[in-house]
């Protein structure tokens, strides 16, 4: 097994990505806000690259079975249900729902792997099974970081480490120098992974525009135990 990370979806060519496992990383926040729909009952989840393209999809569904979620730097769109916050995907409001989301970035990481007919979603809220999902299935592997704003980002890259060091207890891997370094900075910092988050440009702006909750929320380790997979441009629980 050999195991590929990239710092931004931007880097990934499509041929690298056939016949592979692709695990795609925005911790802050889409893929854990995909995660967090689906445990609560959320009946699938459609990443969409562009906010028209989730108006568009949505005109041709039924108004009460769908939810608009997502932002635009970090802000919620206008007009649409709910934004980018995990907090807000409660059992409540998204049971039984088609959740069509447009992020920034993740949303478009999740696009951009599409080529692969493999790709699951993770963040730190389900690193240990994405970990075992990735050991069953025993191919080689792609890692795409979402990224922002086309730059690397530590919360991905901290991410992509916890769930390489799973993944060394359960089998052995070959790795490409970004994996290792998201390995070693992981394994430096797992004690408390804030104590190096905290410095990175993504958390610090979310955290200023009023997002703390979302930080604590998505920076815990193993909260669920699923693997939301993405197929034919929907993403559902396994």
């Amino acid at each position: 097994m050999f195991v590929e990370t990239y710092e931004t979806y931007n880097a990934v060519y499509d041929k690298i990505l056939k016949g592979k496992v692709v695990v795609v990383i925005d911790t802050l926040r889409a893929t854990s806000v995909i995660t967090t729909a689906l445990v609560n009952g959320a009946k699938e989840v459609i990443p969409v690259a562009d906010i028209e393209d989730a108006i568009n999809m949505s005109g041709h569904l039924e108004r009460d079975t769908i939810l608009l979620g997502g932002e635009r730097n970090a802000v919620k769109i206008e007009g649409f249900d709910l934004s980018n916050s995990p907090l807000e995907y409660s059992e409540d409001v998204v049971k039984g729902k088609t959740i069509i989301i447009t992020t920034t970035n993740g949303t478009r990481a999740l696009k951009k792997a599409s080529s692969s007919d493999d790709v699951v979603v993770g963040c730190l809220l389900n690193v240990t099974s994405v970990a075992d999902y990735i050991h069953r299935e025993n191919k080689d592997v792609v890692i795409i970081c979402a990224g922002t704003e086309g730059k690397f980002s530590i919360d991905d890259i901290i991410t992509a480490g916890a769930i390489l060091d799973r993944l060394e207890k359960l089998s052995p891997y070959e790795s490409d120098d970004l994996s290792k370094a998201s390995y070693f900075l992981y394994k430096s910092f797992q004690d408390n992974i804030l104590n190096i988050m905290k410095y990175g440009y993504h958390l610090n702006r979310i955290e200023k525009l009023g997002f703390h909750e979302d930080v604590e929320f998505c920076t815990t380790i193993d909260k669920f135990s699923v693997v939301p997979k993405y197929i034919n441009g929907v993403v559902r629980l396994v």
